[in-house]
């Protein structure tokens, strides 16, 4: 696979990932009911510290030397993705 391809296909998986997020957000809500984007905005940027959260443990299954630093980082940011859910939903 040449440098291009590989450079192209790279940049399709980050803008399907906010593709998908934004869908999974509630894009389509505002749209219908004339409402502002503010939550579907947030929701996308919740999930994006979500998966980072996710893409840290990963790496703290795969890696050796930083292990406790991605495990550690990994829980909290999961942690903060789960507060800022409580915060959006109003239960915090």
């Amino acid at each position: 696979m040449n440098k291009t391809s590989s450079t192209m296909l790279t940049g399709f998986k980050y803008v399907y990932l906010v593709a998908f997020f934004a869908l999974l957000a509630g894009l389509f809500h505002p749209l219908i009911t004339n409402t502002s984007f503010d939550g579907t905005i947030s929701g996308v940027l919740v999930l994006f510290v979500g998966l980072a959260g996710g893409v840290l443990l990963y790496r703290a299954a795969t890696s050796e030397s930083k292990r406790a630093i991605f495990l550690g980082s990994g829980f909290a940011l999961m942690a903060i993705s789960l507060y800022y859910i409580f915060q959006l939903t109003g239960r915090a």
